[in-house]
């Protein structure tokens, strides 16, 4: 039985789920994570060009749903939905973190040459700026070159993790010089072994970074 804080989890594809867990269970066991799904979020958002108004709403009435949980804080964990995840943030009472927050702020830590592989085209634009914004408070000579791995999702989706991880290691080798490698989205995360077995250089995943931060921020 969990000692420890309720984590709400907000996911918009079931893919998001099991690498989050994984993480908090090497990481954080006594945490108490709990899931709260909605699938028509990455459909709807897949659709968009932009997200929409109808979308930042739900992403803020699903803050509201954890918060109503007991959850001491809430990680979201899809990459698409920056904008209003801050706006959730600021809705709720408690500690709201994005998914790829974490995960840049350790990266920076590493260099300024960064690579990411994501395998969700809507989601690069919002991740991208967010890479930015990052980087010009920790460190401003940073540079991000992203890399999409085309048919991975959907090979996930389709259930061959096998191929999803083939074609995301693929990536690795088509970088230039950098000094870490980040895997752009939560469910890419199952690829962390491939991708680093094929780098020679860091590859950071999204659940391990976001599992460190958000203990920190509930003070565990």
């Amino acid at each position: 039985m969990s000692t420890g804080p309720r984590i709400a989890l907000i996911h918009a594809t079931p893919v998001a789920i099991e690498p989050i867990l994984q993480a908090f269970k090497e990481l954080w066991p006594e945490a108490e994570p709990v899931s709260v799904l909605d699938d028509s979020l990455a459909v709807d958002r897949a659709k968009a060009s932009d997200i929409t108004p109808a979308i930042h709403q739900r992403i803020v009435a699903l803050a509201g749903y954890a918060h109503s949980l007991g959850a001491k804080a809430i990680l979201f964990t899809c990459s698409a939905f920056g904008p209003a995840i801050e706006a959730a943030g600021r809705a709720v009472p408690v500690p709201v973190l994005k998914p790829n927050e974490a995960m840049f702020e350790e990266a920076l830590g590493h260099g300024e040459r960064l690579g990411m592989i994501a395998t969700f085209g809507p989601s690069i634009a919002t991740m991208e700026a967010k890479f930015s914004e990052e980087a010009r408070r920790l460190r401003p000579g940073a540079r991000l070159s992203t890399r999409l791995a085309t048919e991975a999702m959907a090979a996930l989706r389709a259930g061959d993790a096998e191929t999803h991880n083939r074609l995301v290691a693929r990536e690795v080798k088509a970088f230039g010089p950098v000094d870490a490698l980040m895997l752009a989205h939560f469910s890419t995360s199952r690829a962390l072994a491939a991708c680093r077995e094929a780098a020679s250089v860091p590859v950071l995943s999204s659940p391990e970074a976001a599992v460190r931060k958000v203990r920190k921020m509930v003070g565990a």
